[in-house]
C-alpha cells in the first residue's frame, strides 16, 4: 500500500515537472517567435490610458492576447507591474490589462481538455505528446532561428500532454485506492476546496498546472466536478503570489497594482462562492454548477471544468469592469502615497523595471527607451556645459552634477540588465541588439564626462578671472550647432534603424572634425596676436578636442545600428 502511494506521488510529482517545463519552453518561444507583434501590442497599451470605456476594452484584448500568446498570466501581469512602476502606464489600464490576463490563461485548461478525448490505446493526449518528437526532430535539423523556435514550441505542446498523460496515471492510482478516495470525498465543504486551491497554486506557482491536475483528478474520478470546480476557483486567488511578491519590491503604484489583481479574484470567487450557495438554497440542493455544466458538455468533465473556468473568469471580468474606478480608488486608499516621493534628480530608470525581465522582448522594447532617454540626458549636459564654458554662468551647475550622476547610474543599470536578458532565448535580432546596449550607454556615458571635463575648464576660467574672445565664442556656437545636428541624425539613425540618417551623420561628423582642427589653429593665431590670454588658450584648445570626442561617441551609437540584422 505505502509504495503504491509512493508511486503515485512520485509519478505526479514527474508529470508536474514535465509540465511547468514544457509551459516555460512554450512560453518563453512563443515570446521570442512573437517578439515583433508583442511589441506592438505592449506600445498600444503604453499609449492609452484606460480611462475611456473603449481604451479598457483595448486593455482586456492586450491583456488577453498577450497571455494567450505566451501562455503565462504571472508573466503578464509581473510585466504589468514593471510598467506601472515606471509610469509607463495608469493603474486603471493596468487593471484591465490583468482582467484579460485571467482569460487569457484558461487558454491552458482549454488545451488540456482537448487532449483527455478518446479511450483505447490511442487517444487525443497520446496524438498530441507525439508532437514532441515532431518538434524536436525540426529544432534538430533546422538552421534558421524562427524554425528552431517553431520546433521548439510544437515540443513544448507535446510535452503539455506527456507531463498530461503522467499526471493522469498517478491520478488513476490514487483513484484506485479505496482509502484515498474517502478521504478525498470528505473534503466537500467549498470553502475548504478553494483555501486549499489557492495554497496548491501559491506552492506551484502555475495556475495552469492546478487547473490541469483538478481536470485529471476530475476525468479520474479521484474528486467530483463540485470539488474540482471550488479547486480551481481558488487557484485564480493563488496565482496571486507571483504578483504580490513582484509587488513587494516596487514603488507604492506597483504594489496596488499586485493588490488589484487579488482584489479582482478574490471578488471573482467571493461572487461564485454566493452562488453557488443561493443556487444550492433556491434548488433545495438539486442544482450546482457542477450539475449546470454537465448538462450542458453531457460526458465530457474535462470540458466541463475547464468551460467552467473560462466562464467564471470572463463573468468576474465583466462584473470588475464598471467598478474598476472604484478598484483603483480602493488601493489608493489602503496603500496611499508617501508624503515624501523621491526627487526627479535621484539616480532612477525611467522606463525600465527589475520585473520585465519575467517577458524579455518587452524589456528589450523598455531598455530601448532607456538608451535614447540616456541619449537625451547626455546631449542635454553637453549643452549645458557648452553654455556655461561660453557665458561663466553657473545656474545650472548643480542640475548638471545631477544629471552626471544619473548617466553614471544609468551606464551601470543598463549593462546590467543587458547581460541579464542575454541570457534568455532570444531571435538574433534581440541578441545583437543586447550586445550593441552595452557598448552605446558606454558611449553615451563618455560624452557625459567630456561635458564634464568643459564645465571644469569653465571653473578654471572662473578661477583665473579670463573669457574667451568674441571669435572664440562664434567658433563654440558654430561647433554646438553642429553637435545639435550630428545628435539628431544619430537618434533618427538609432531609433527607426534609418541608413540613410547614418550618412547624414557621418557627413556631420566629417565636418565636426573640420571644425575642430580650424578652431584649435585659429586660436594659436589669436595667442600668438594677443587676442586671447594664453590660460584661455590652454582651456579653448582642450574644450575644442573635447567637443570632437562627443562626436566620435555619437557616431558610434549611430553606427552602432550597422551591428543589427533588421527581423
Amino acid at each position: 500500500m505505502l509504495s503504491t502511494i509512493l508511486i503515485a506521488i512520485l509519478n505526479l510529482a514527474a508529470g508536474i515537472g514535465v509540465f511547468l517545463v514544457a509551459c516555460q519552453m512554450m512560453s518563453k518561444n512563443l515570446e521570442s517567435a512573437g517578439s515583433k507583434r508583442l511589441k506592438r501590442l505592449f506600445n498600444r497599451a503604453g499609449k492609452s490610458s484606460g480611462s475611456s470605456f473603449a481604451e479598457r476594452w483595448i486593455g482586456v484584448g492586450i491583456g488577453t492576447v498577450g497571455t494567450a500568446a505566451i501562455q503565462s498570466s504571472g508573466a503578464v501581469t509581473v510585466m504589468v507591474i514593471g510598467f506601472v512602476n515606471v509610469g509607463i502606464i495608469s493603474l486603471t489600464q493596468a487593471a484591465t490589462i490583468i482582467y484579460g490576463a485571467n482569460i487569457g490563461t484558461t487558454i491552458t485548461a482549454q488545451l488540456v481538455a482537448l487532449g483527455m478525448f478518446g479511450t483505447g490505446s490511442i487517444s487525443s493526449s497520446l496524438i498530441f505528446a507525439a508532437f514532441a518528437g515532431i518538434g524536436a526532430f525540426i529544432m534538430m535539423f533546422a538552421k534558421k532561428d524562427i524554425l528552431k523556435q517553431t520546433g521548439a514550441i510544437i515540443t513544448g505542446f507535446g510535452m503539455l500532454f506527456v507531463g498530461l498523460s503522467i499526471m493522469q496515471n498517478a491520478m488513476e492510482d490514487f483513484a484506485a485506492m479505496e482509502s484515498v478516495k474517502l478521504f478525498l470525498a470528505s473534503i466537500s465543504n467549498p470553502l475548504l476546496l478553494v483555501i486549499v486551491g489557492a495554497v496548491l497554486t501559491a506552492i506551484i506557482q502555475s495556475s495552469s498546472v492546478m487547473t490541469s491536475i483538478a481536470l485529471t483528478m476530475v476525468v479520474t474520478g479521484l474528486v467530483s466536478l463540485d470539488q474540482g470546480i471550488f479547486l480551481t476557483m481558488g487557484s485564480n486567488i493563488g496565482s496571486c503570489v507571483v504578483a504580490l511578491l513582484a509587488g513587494l519590491t516596487s514603488g507604492i503604484n506597483a504594489k496596488r497594482t499586485a493588490l488589484i489583481h487579488l482584489l479582482f479574484n478574490t471578488m471573482g470567487v467571493v461572487i461564485f462562492l454566493i452562488l453557488a450557495w443561493v443556487i444550492s438554497l433556491a434548488s433545495a440542493g438539486e442544482m450546482s454548477f457542477a450539475r449546470l455544466f454537465a448538462k450542458m458538455f453531457p460526458d465530457a468533465p474535462q470540458v466541463q471544468l475547464a468551460m467552467f473556468h473560462t466562464v467564471f473568469n470572463i463573468c468576474t471580468m465583466l462584473v470588475a469592469m464598471p467598478l474598476t474606478d472604484l478598484l483603483v480608488k480602493a488601493v489608493c486608499k489602503i496603500l496611499p502615497d508617501k508624503p515624501a516621493p523621491v526627487s526627479d534628480d535621484e539616480p532612477h530608470l525611467y522606463y525600465f523595471d527589475k520585473q520585465m525581465l519575467k517577458t524579455p522582448v518587452v524589456a528589450i522594447r523598455q531598455l530601448k527607451a532607456e538608451v535614447e532617454n540616456m541619449s537625451l540626458l547626455a546631449i542635454e549636459n553637453f549643452r549645458r556645459s557648452m553654455h556655461i564654458v561660453k557665458t561663466l554662468d553657473f545656474a545650472q551647475e548643480d542640475k548638471f552634477w545631477a544629471t552626471e550622476k544619473q548617466l553614471n547610474f544609468l551606464n551601470r543599470e543598463l549593462t546590467q540588465y543587458a547581460v541579464l536578458l542575454s541570457d534568455n532565448q532570444l531571435n538574433q535580432f534581440d541578441h545583437q541588439y543586447l550586445a550593441s546596449v552595452i557598448r552605446t550607454s558606454n558611449d553615451l556615458e563618455r560624452i557625459g564626462d567630456y561635458a564634464k571635463n568643459i564645465v571644469e575648464y569653465a571653473q578654471s576660467l572662473r578661477q583665473h578671472e579670463v573669457s574667451f574672445s568674441e571669435y572664440a565664442l562664434r567658433e563654440i556656437e558654430q561647433m554646438s550647432a553642429l553637435i545639435d545636428r550630428l545628435y539628431d541624425a544619430t537618434m533618427q539613425a538609432y531609433h527607426k534603424l534609418d541608413f540613410a540618417a547614418l550618412g547624414r551623420a557621418n557627413q556631420i561628423e566629417d565636418e565636426v572634425d573640420v571644425l575642430s582642427d580650424e578652431m584649435q589653429q585659429n586660436h594659436i593665431q589669436r595667442l600668438a596676436l594677443n587676442i586671447c590670454s594664453p590660460k584661455a588658450g590652454n582651456e579653448y584648445i582642450s574644450l575644442a578636442q573635447n567637443a570632437e570626442r562627443v562626436a566620435d561617441h555619437l557616431i558610434n551609437v549611430a553606427k552602432s545600428i550597422r551591428q543589427l540584422k533588421v527581423q
